[in-house]
């Protein structure tokens, strides 16, 4: 689909992106036989208290220091190629991680699998969210009534708080799929969940239960929010249960991804990039050189009876600081419904099979692209129109799936997406 341009006119205060506090950088279908999820209902720990800590202790991660990838012949063969395309072989990696293209702190959390987390990003009292930060990959993508929420992918960095954790959609059979992950959430619609159940990944669903594990629990200082918004996730203790319940937790095959701090060619400036998913959900991010990361800003409040857009820095409660990405990459896909119940309830299936338009954010520079689901069970590749794979800057990738008829007009570096669905 080819990018399209429109006129834009937006007024941006200098003041309010640049004096943000700094950053501390550091469907497809599936058939199975149907099975329950991986942890049913114990009564062993049935008297533990809902309630833990009052709060997440700020953390700060040092800083890591690239070391030279260590390739193993494990070859990943990809299963979908469009012609005019050539490719390097896909090959494991060892002491880097394949989703950051950076050394985690401790090697050992490679060595099992991802695990997959639902984040909410509404109501708005919810915010600050838990653990963003900490994620390697993470994707936004719209739900239902103008909002969105987020997935994030955990590999290389534990949090004893991640959330507030809520319900699943069809989108993440891809997420899990992708990445082999565990794929934690707060039960789903009944449509969903049945559909979950069903398929060959139903073993790796992780929703409430009584007792310890998994380790679900709610914030003593968020206790005046109602429970289905304070349910948290405890990845620290997530490997203990993992063990305890006999569950496969074996280093999965993930490819090595493209990465490179070598910033690409400037053609076309990415230094602020604005997403309009509705009147109550819009955000952006902006470019900071000083650490070569962007920075995201939420909306405060809806525009509604004629209120401009207002912004606040969306902050993690976790590590103190905001949200913030190596590389921003907007995904356009196909949104549709199974059926007329589906539509009027907005139960959509988001189609990121096959390939589609795409565009990547890196050191203050856009770059007009094309992902591609060359494995149901690998994550996406992204190119150039030309074919050539795009480096990514080492460092959190953040994902903004938006519709395939959305569009984004951009000049003087600054972009604007509009999603839009047929």
């Amino acid at each position: 689909m080819p990018m399209r341009f429109a006129l834009s006119n937006i007024v941006l205060v200098a003041a309010l992106v640049l004096s943000a506090c700094t950053v501390e950088p550091n469907q497809v279908s599936a058939n199975g036989i149907p099975s329950p999820t991986p942890f049913q209902p114990l009564t062993e720990n049935a008297s533990d208290s809902p309630y833990s800590a009052a709060a997440p202790t700020p953390l700060h991660l040092p800083t890591l220091t690239p070391l030279p990838p260590t390739l193993t012949p494990v070859v990943i063969q990809p299963e979908l190629i469009p012609p005019g395309i050539t490719l390097p072989q896909f090959v494991l990696p060892t002491e880097l991680n394949p989703l950051t293209g950076l050394p985690p702190d401790d090697p050992s959390l490679l060595e099992r699998h991802p695990v997959a987390v639902k984040i909410a990003n509404y109501p708005r009292y919810i915010r600050p969210q838990s653990g963003l930060t900490l994620a390697d990959h993470v994707y936004e993508y719209y739900i239902e009534d103008g909002l969105t929420r987020f997935v994030g992918v955990f590999y290389s960095n534990n949090s004893e708080w991640v959330g507030p954790v809520r319900s699943g959609r069809y989108f993440d059979e891809n997420i899990q799929r992708m990445y082999h992950a565990y794929l934690v959430f707060k039960f789903a619609d009944k449509r969903v969940q049945s559909y979950f159940n069903t398929t060959d990944f139903a073993e790796y669903l992780v929703t409430p239960t009584i007792g310890s594990c998994p380790p679900f629990r709610k914030m003593e200082m968020r206790r005046n929010i109602e429970d289905y918004n304070n349910e948290y996730f405890n990845l620290s203790a997530w490997g203990d249960c993992v063990a305890r319940d006999g569950l496969d937790n074996k280093r999965p095959s993930i490819r090595n991804g493209f990465f490179s701090e070598i910033p690409p060619n400037p053609d076309l400036l990415g230094l602020q990039v604005f997403t309009y998913y509705s009147v109550d959900s819009y955000n952006y991010w902006v470019y900071r050189p000083d650490i070569n990361q962007y920075i995201r800003y939420q909306e405060r409040d809806d525009m509604r009876d004629g209120k401009g857009e207002t912004f606040d820095l969306l902050m993690d409660n976790v590590t103190a600081t905001p949200v913030h990405a190596s590389n921003v990459v907007f995904i356009l896909a196909y949104h549709t419904f199974a059926n007329s119940f589906d539509a009027d309830d907005e139960v959509y299936h988001i189609d990121l099979t096959g390939s589609g338009e795409a565009y990547v954010f890196r050191d203050g520079v856009g770059i007009v692209a094309q992902w591609y689901r060359t494995n149901r069970d690998q994550p996406l590749l992204l190119t150039t129109p030309a074919g050539t794979p795009i480096d990514m800057r080492p460092g959190i990738t953040f994902f903004e799936v938006i519709g395939e008829n959305s569009y984004v007009d951009q000049g003087d570096g600054i972009w604007n997406f509009h999603h839009e669905t047929p």
